[in-house]
């Protein structure tokens, strides 16, 4: 048996700095220039194995501060990851809450029998995460197991810090208990995905045992993640191919990576891993996640389509939805991406050198690896005040918004028109703005917002806003801030009268010129009424934060419609919260602002 790969990660200087023969790198970059005129989306080759793409977003990639998804929300998110072709998709955590439970559920039922667009034949698996723990599985079993094809995910800490300090038990207990959590799923579900929690600073020899142990006991799925972004690619690289090559009966399971970008080594560690012998990746849109965020999808399978000389395995993937999947993700979450993020920022394919310009004029192929077209990025068409709903709803067909109800569609157009009116005209982009700004809202408005008025030009500007309560009964009243939208949200708190604190507050615009849509992300948390303690302010990280968004022309506008849709939010994820529904009680309360956002709102 080979020492484990922590006696090989370094080597000689001289090994490190060996190159491929002119001949091996002469034939990777032909394959660069043979792939770049594909614009379509990816097709199978029937000489390479598939890669299962395991999408996280709705578990891990909800970790993310602030990323907390409603249901609706979730079965948005989780019907575009259908029609981008993942493989698996993990819905949540079905033990953590009521809420989670009923989420994974309906998105097993409702997402899981999809077939529209799959190159696989097959739908999407639903997966839902469990402690290596009997009621844990069972509650995800009773969840997933609405789906056509289902998988149970379980995982249990393996590295030393871990079994000492967190679960206090010993490497005997930890595979016992490993044995007895796969053995439990097994007898329930055919598919069952173990994890090694902390993979990455674990014994690589302790895994193998602990690994071959649970394939006895039905394993199909062994996941090595490194959980805290610790490792190198070579190193995990290396790990991957010992744990497979020194694991009794490794061969007949597929090895997955979960990799974290603490370092931002989370693609190039999961990339090695595929070269190593993992069979399936687990990532998420945009990246996001706990922390500094996960293995990104778009990056992952683009370096698979773009390079497929150097890759032994595909992805079928359909690529051309990436941007739109990319889009949707951060108008549920309220998590812009940076315009330099490779694949899906605003730069990726911008180019301001004079010689690059020139170059890319020329031939694409100069400066560009792949097409904007390969995922997603098409001409951009305009329609104006004079369109009609035909035409709008045909736009919204071509652009891949088929399937909305006729209220999302009515809604939307009717905020089209509105904005048409305003600028001259409206471009994809703003329609997409809108567009999402309808599918995330709440589906039952509790709180309406009617109208919007600021007077500005004092020390103190004024708002006066008109609500509809859940009652039916509308409310006029008015209030001050330091700036027009604290004004307005003041003014809107005065009517709620929901205790809130604001802790984000984001204002970018979506298209270019003086009349560009403004699209509005705000966060809030639910409070107590707020004491003079200035740091009491900062001190309840625990919160569960809700998102709003809206596109609007006028951003004071965009700004009220954004914090009544994340109060909406609020309403909708408790209803029996008798704070929130009274309208006897008046508390005059302003609207509790992280110190941080009181300039930007001024």
């Amino acid at each position: 048996t080979p020492p484990p790969p922590s006696t090989k990660m370094f080597r000689s200087p001289r090994v490190l700095l060996a190159r491929p023969s002119p001949r091996v790198f002469a034939r990777a970059c032909g394959g660069v220039r043979r792939h770049l005129s594909t614009e379509s989306k990816s097709t199978k080759d029937e000489d390479k194995p598939v890669l299962t793409i395991f999408d996280t977003t709705l578990r891990d990639g909800e970790q993310s501060p602030g990323a907390t998804m409603n249901i609706k929300e979730k079965l948005t998110l989780a019907t575009q990851l259908s029609k981008l072709g993942v493989d698996v998709c993990e819905a949540g955590f079905p033990i953590a809450s009521d809420g989670d439970f009923e989420a994974v559920k309906l998105v097993a039922q409702e997402i899981g029998p999809m077939m529209e667009g799959r190159q696989s034949g097959k739908p999407m698996r639903i997966c839902g995460l469990s402690r290596a723990i009997e009621r844990d599985i069972e509650r995800c079993y009773e969840a997933v197991s609405h789906a056509p094809l289902h998988r149970i995910h379980t995982f249990l800490a393996t590295s030393d810090i871990h079994l000492k300090n967190k679960l206090r038990i010993t490497r005997e207990q930890c595979i016992a208990q490993s044995v007895k959590a796969v053995s439990f799923a097994r007898s329930m579900c055919e598919d069952v995905e173990f994890s090694a929690e902390d993979a990455g600073r674990s014994d690589p020899a302790f895994m193998a045992e602990l690994f071959g142990e649970v394939i006895k006991a039905g394993v199909s799925t062994i996941n090595v993640p490194d959980t805290v972004g610790f490792v190198t690619p070579r190193e995990y690289g290396e790990l991957i191919r010992y744990l497979k090559e020194n694991t009794p009966g490794g061969d007949s399971i597929v090895w997955s990576t979960h990799c974290h970008n603490d370092l931002g080594l989370a693609v190039a560690n999961t990339l090695e891993g595929v070269m190593g012998g993992a069979r399936q990746v687990e990532v998420t849109i945009n990246g996001i996640g706990e922390r500094a965020g996960n293995a990104s999808l778009e990056e992952v399978v683009m370096a698979l389509y773009t390079r497929p000389q150097v890759f032994p395995v595909q992805s079928l993937v359909d690529t051309t939805q990436i941007t739109r999947t990319s889009r949707m993700v951060t108008s549920v979450t309220g998590m812009s991406v940076q315009p330099n993020k490779a694949i899906v920022g605003a730069n990726a394919f911008a180019h301001e050198a004079g010689i690059h310009q020139d170059g890319v004029l020329k031939h694409a192929a100069t400066y560009e690896i792949m097409s904007p077209a390969s995922v997603g990025l098409k001409s951009t068409l305009v329609l104006g005040k004079h369109s009609g709903k035909h035409a709008f709803q045909k736009r919204l067909e071509e652009l891949g918004y088929d399937g909305l109800s006729e209220d999302v569609i009515k809604a939307a157009f009717k905020r089209f028109k509105a904005t048409a009116d305003q600028k001259k005209t409206v471009t994809d982009t703003d329609i997409e703005a809108i567009l999402d700004s309808e599918v995330v809202k709440p589906a039952t408005e509790q709180w309406i917002l009617n109208s919007c008025t600021v007077s500005c030009g004092t020390p103190h500007p004024t708002a006066t806003v008109s609500v509809t309560t859940p009652s039916g009964k509308t409310i006029v009243d008015a209030s001050t801030g330091g700036g027009p939208v604290e004004a307005v949200y003041n003014a809107i708190s005065r009517v709620v009268r929901v205790p809130i604190r604001l802790v984000q507050y984001q204002v970018e615009a979506v298209s270019e010129g003086r009349d560009a849509i403004g699209k509005v992300n705000v966060r809030v948390v639910r409070r107590a009424p707020p004491t003079e303690d200035e740091e009491a302010l900062e001190s309840h990280n625990d919160d569960i934060a809700y998102h709003g968004s809206s596109a609007h022309v006028d951003i004071i506008q965009g700004s009220a419609e954004a914090f009544m849709n994340a109060i909406n939010k609020m309403v909708a994820d408790d209803e029996e919260n008798e704070l929130q529904r009274k309208e006897v009680e008046f508390w005059p309360g302003r609207v509790v602002i992280n110190p941080k956002q009181q300039k930007q709102l001024s």
